[in-house]
This record gives structure tokens, sequence and C-alpha cells, in this order.
């Protein structure tokens, strides 16, 4: 960048500046308040996009009405839960105590599982076999449900974690 600067050796007032022709400094802000929102954007969509879409229910899923005991190393709970699942091996299940009051609710499907609700402890999402220990027992329902679908009566314990399903 061709540049000069000149001072007088009496006051730091009166130095100027010259800048190459055609340079303009407000061009040059501009450029770098536009890369940055750019940036800015580029990132904060980003994330969006690596959000995971379930599939939504639809009337050829197949629905289980029933009671859930749940048995954890501090927690011991009996409450209604809602089974839904496709045929390509969706999973929803919502685990709730009385109308309104949702304990812990599950998306799933083989690649994807989202877990939420106060017994997760707020809630987490990512791929199953990088599951939270704390989790592992209520993400391991998917593939029970699914292989176990015309019995009335489903037990299923894994570490500290017992189940068991009355549909």
């Amino acid at each position: 960048m061709n540049r000069t600067i000149s001072c007088s050796s009496s006051s730091s007032s009166s130095c100027s500046s010259s800048f190459p022709p055609g340079f303009d400094r407000g061009r040059r802000t501009r450029r770098r308040i536009a890369l940055f929102v750019s940036l800015t954007l580029f990132s904060l969509t980003s994330c969006q996009t690596l959000r995971h879409k379930f599939a939504s229910p639809e009337p050829d899923w197949q629905s289980k009405i029933g009671q859930l005991q749940y048995r954890g190393p501090k927690t011991s709970l009996i409450g209604e839960v809602l089974v839904r699942y496709s045929k390509q091996g969706d999973f929803e299940l919502t685990f709730s105590k009385g109308p309104g009051v949702v304990l812990l609710t599950i998306r799933q499907d083989e690649k994807f599982v989202r877990v939420s609700g106060p017994l997760a402890r707020g809630s987490w999402s990512g791929p199953p076999n990088e599951t939270p220990a704390r989790l592992r027992g209520w993400v391991s329902l998917r593939e029970l449900i699914l292989r176990s679908k015309d019995q009335p009566l489903i037990h299923q314990t894994l570490g500290p974690d017992r189940f068991t399903f009355a549909f």
C-alpha cells in the first residue's frame, strides 16, 4: 500500500496523510462489516442445517397406549405411556403422570434420537450410539418395542434401569 504520512515537528495536530488515488476508507470499512455479517449469518444458519428432521406420525403408524413402571437408581414411577412407530422404524414414546404432566418424550429413528423432559434432566439429542449413560435404558426401548409389537407385557432391564410395559 502506498501511503505517506507527514507531520510537522511542532504540532502533532497538523498531520496529513495521502492515500493512493481511488482509495476509499469507507469502502474498506464497509467490506469488513459485510464480511463480519456474512460470517455471522453463515455460522447461525449452519446450526439450523445440522438439525435432524424426524418423520411426522402418519395414519399408518401403529399406536399403543398403556402403563409403564420405571425403576431407576433413585426414582420409581408408574405412569401412562403412548408409543407410536412406523414400518420404517420411526419411533415416539411419551411417558406422563396424569394429563398434562409429561415426564419424558423420546423421538427416534435408526440414526438419531432426541430425549427430553424432567426424567431426562433437560434434553439430549444425537446418534443412539453416543447416548449418555443415564439415558441408555430409555433409548434402548425403541428396539425392544419394535421387536415385541404384539406382546401385552414387556420387560427390559439395562444397567440400573428397569422398565415394565403393560399394553
